[in-house]
């Protein structure tokens, strides 16, 4: 019998598979369909950091924040941090599976502090979607790489509670950035954040927003990334996203390292009870193959294990076109 146990930052989840931050987690009923549904963990739609700070400098005895604009006003009425806390509380008494709460930031100020009471609301884990745009050409790389140190260090102190950076695969060394997180105490990282991105609209010159949604021809972005960080010799979880789609999918992202796989983009298109299907498509995989257990095939296609690991450092095509007429 094919057993898709795994453990992720210091969880054990009956399948690899998480239902990552959406609006697909953001209420019980869902919740509770993504884990009948096999799902090994849910992480909760984000909180985010906007909000935090609007809720804080609102509270009493609260003072040195800058009051938020109408948008921020309207959003956290409608989303509030409260409601946030209680969704995570139910969702802890509802659910088997672990619950794990995100927050999407832009900075390391003014809003660390309230992470312990996600923690003290029961979370299992905290996921940390965290992007800081550059915007200052006379800042370094290492400046703004900074500002992530600074983060880690702050949320540390404050709670106990695993930590995942969701982090995005735009730095001028990602391995040196994640054994940073991995010596400053991080337990995972997901990779890869979607961002929203802009699009052009040549008929209205507008700009407008790109796809929301994955596709199966982005997995170019992650598998060499977590092939190459699960080859290290470090012991942080890495959790694949983007571009996931199928049971093979995550197959895929095993095979090169990962601990567990995202799934967001494919639910919305096929619905929650999609994730059967993907956990029975590993499981076909595993018996095709003879593989009992995940840990026996987990990293076999990264870096290290890999029979041919040029294959991971190779930039440029010309090898490949080079015979072509």
């Amino acid at each position: 019998m094919e057993k898709l146990t795994t453990n992720y930052l210091g969880l054990t989840l009956r399948s690899p598979i998480i239902v990552s931050s959406s609006r697909l987690t953001s209420t019980i009923e869902n919740l509770k369909e993504a884990e009948e549904n096999g799902a090994g963990a849910v992480v909760l739609k984000s909180l985010f950091e906007e909000q935090i700070i609007h809720h804080i400098s609102t509270l009493p005895a609260s003072h040195g924040y800058p009051e938020a604009d109408d948008y921020i006003s309207y959003y956290t009425k409608s989303h509030s941090v409260d409601e946030y806390l209680s969704l995570i509380r139910t969702a802890k008494k509802s659910l088997g599976i672990p619950v794990i709460p995100s927050i999407n930031c832009f900075s390391s100020k003014g809003w660390t502090d309230f992470a312990k009471n996600i923690a003290d609301s029961g979370a299992d884990a905290i996921e940390i979607n965290v992007f800081f745009m550059p915007l200052d050409r006379k800042k370094s790389a290492a400046d703004s790489e900074k500002i992530y140190f600074e983060l880690i260090e702050k949320l540390k102190a404050t709670i106990t509670i695993p930590i995942a950076l969701k982090i995005g695969y735009k730095f001028s060394n990602i391995l040196y950035m994640i054994d940073q997180f991995y010596m400053r105490g991080i337990e995972g990282v997901v990779m890869f954040n979607r961002f929203y991105e802009p699009d052009i609209d040549i008929n209205s010159m507008e700009i407008v927003p790109a796809s929301v949604f994955s596709s199966t021809g982005e997995r170019r972005y992650v598998l060499r990334s977590i092939a190459m960080a699960s080859a290290q010799d470090i012991k942080i979880d890495i959790s694949a996203s983007t571009g996931v789609h199928s049971g093979e999918d995550v197959v895929r992202y095993l095979l090169a390292g990962a601990a567990t796989v995202q799934v967001c983009s494919v639910l919305y298109q096929k619905g929650i009870p999609f994730l059967m299907t993907m956990n029975q498509q590993v499981k076909e995989w595993m018996a095709k193959n003879n593989f009992k257990n995940i840990n026996d095939f987990r990293g076999k296609l990264n870096w290290l294990n890999y029979d041919k690991p040029a294959v991971f450092e190779r930039t440029q095509f010309m090898k490949y076109f080079s015979s072509v007429d």
